[in-house]
């Protein structure tokens, strides 16, 4: 529990809650509906998974798609993280929700660098006509604010990280390597030169937080 408190308030500390509103924009981008397969890598909280697995279930998505309850047994969102004590966080709070036994969600430990599962096995590797979408921390270059975020990144954060979590050296690091992730432009050019098409990228906050997202054909 204690564990789990430190992850979601750390979260929402850092991002003075902008996260909740990333997230909601990443699902929207994707647009669920009923029967997809979802990988979420390194989703461990089930942040990302919760939020699709109610976009799929909301009435109003159901109404306007006319879907049925065997559509709805098929949606799958596989949920691959390294940390087992982050999984651990997300299957606490699927079982508060009620989804302890849901067969829509599953939990795997995993390396996005090695993933288990089989090629094109998956709507959202990705099978023909797959959506790619990545939510990740960027790079701001708006001159005054890229100065406030830098100030904030490497003086702020690591210190709210030793405060709350106790943990300095882990959000010092987290810090270092959002720096060294790819500019917006370089990682787009990434997804192109891995095969994918109709790449594109959304930066939010100025740069700070980017989706992007593209799809194989």
């Amino acid at each position: 529990m204690l564990l789990r408190v430190m992850i979601l308030y750390m979260n929402d500390v850092m991002s003075a809650g902008l996260h909740r509103l990333w997230k909601e924009r990443l699902v929207g981008k994707l647009s669920p509906f009923a029967g997809m397969k979802h990988l979420d890598v390194a989703g461990g909280t089930g942040d990302v998974a919760f939020r699709i697995f109610d976009a799929v279930n909301s009435v109003k998505r159901r109404a306007l798609r006319k879907v049925d309850e065997a559509s709805l047994e098929e949606t799958q969102i596989y949920v691959c993280d390294i940390n087992p004590n982050m999984l651990n966080v997300g299957k606490q709070r699927a079982a508060e929700r009620g989804l302890r036994d849901n067969k829509s969600l599953v939990w795997v430990e995993g390396d996005a660098e090695a993933l288990s599962f089989d090629d094109n096995s998956m709507d959202g590797v990705l099978k023909r006509g797959g959506r790619f979408l990545c939510l990740e921390l960027s790079h701001v270059d708006i001159p005054v604010f890229k100065d406030i975020y830098d100030l904030y990144s490497f003086k702020v954060i690591p210190n709210l990280g030793e405060l709350i979590a106790g943990d300095r050296e882990s959000y010092q690091y987290l810090v270092e390597s959002v720096r060294r992730f790819p500019p917006q432009e370089r990682f787009a050019s990434m997804i192109g030169e891995a095969g994918f098409e109709k790449v594109e990228y959304e930066n939010l906050v100025g740069g700070a937080v980017a989706i992007h997202s593209a799809i194989k054909l």
